[in-house]
């Protein structure tokens, strides 16, 4: 999103769960918890997709995460229009508990009637191979929009490097669609990512339906539960608890490919991505209306993430 403010380092608290779910048949052991930090302790993967904020601290996106290691709130990284993606982990394996897991934080803006959120989608795997790399099978946390008619599953974009930095950046998708992420005067630095060796880059996920709404401000609306970046009614009571919202997800809501509901008793990586394809322009297709590159593409916000059962009241 366009202009947010970069909250101040802050700590929340939470309930630490005593109690774990019974276990299943298949189940690996895990090692005991000593000396784990709640927060992650490693970025696997950083692929922002075309976007104003792409580049911004130049070529080498990576290096931007490094705040996000060891706490939350310390900043946050944008990964662009639809398909960018973080990948990350923890100095443990999140285990199954009851109720909720995780705790993404990203920076939706939640005010009455200038509500701008930038859902993204959250997947989990399992260290199968024991590799400790995040080369396994992904599996979705499905949320609220899951199953609506609206989310496309199998969605592929394609976008393609500009001829001249002043241009817009061109997609295709796989519903025989097309578009652009516009530019805007507020960004002047290269959208197209920095780590793309290729002309063109594509990205693969489920696709959520767009909530940009026109007005006197114009907005981009929350989804249900299940989303990062996501200023949902679950956000906003835990803003009002804490003095800042993030947004919770359950390993218990993992699926497969086909949609198909997966038992797993713990993860060991997660990978959050922009699940929305909008360019932030509520009069599409007329790109040339004043307010046309105000806000600029929907691109999903990332400030840290918590392992939920190691925080401590």
């Amino acid at each position: 999103m366009r202009i947010k403010l970069i909250p101040a380092l802050f700590v929340l608290s939470i309930v630490t769960f005593s109690c774990k779910k019974e276990q299943t048949e298949g189940e690996r052991e895990l090692p005991p918890v000593v000396n784990q930090s709640p927060y992650l302790n490693k970025i696997y993967e950083f692929r922002p997709a075309p976007g104003q904020f792409t580049n911004e601290g130049g070529n080498n996106d990576l290096a931007k995460t490094d705040i996000l290691v060891g706490a939350v709130g310390n900043g946050l990284v944008s990964l662009g229009g639809y398909g960018g993606y973080i990948v990350f982990g923890f100095d443990h394996a999140v285990t199954n508990g009851p109720g909720v897991d995780l705790g993404i934080h990203g920076n939706p803006l939640i005010g009455l009637g200038m509500e701008f959120s930038e859902p993204g989608i959250v997947s989990v795997m399992q260290d199968k191979n024991k590799n400790g790399l995040p080369d396994d099978e992904w599996f979705e946390l499905a949320g609220s929009d899951y199953n609506a008619s609206t989310t496309i599953k199998n969605y592929k974009i394609t976008y393609y490097k500009p001829a001249s930095l002043t241009d817009d950046i061109r997609w295709t998708d796989n519903q025989g669609k097309d578009g652009l992420v516009l530019r805007n005067q507020f960004h002047k630095q290269d959208y197209y990512p920095g780590w793309a060796t290729t002309d063109e880059i594509s990205f693969t996920g489920t696709l959520v339906r767009n909530t940009l709404t026109p007005g006197s401000i114009i907005t981009n609306k929350p989804l249900g539960i299940g989303y990062s970046d996501n200023g949902s009614s679950e956000y906003l009571s835990l803003q009002e608890q804490f003095g800042r919202g993030y947004n919770t997800f359950d390993i218990d809501w993992a699926v497969d490919s086909n949609g198909k509901k997966v038992a797993l008793d713990a993860i060991d990586f997660v990978k959050v991505y922009t699940g929305q394809n909008s360019n932030g322009n509520p009069f599409s297709p007329d790109n040339d209306n004043r307010r046309s590159r105000f806000v600029g593409e929907i691109s999903t916000e990332f400030a840290g993430a918590a392992d939920l059962k190691l925080l401590k009241k």
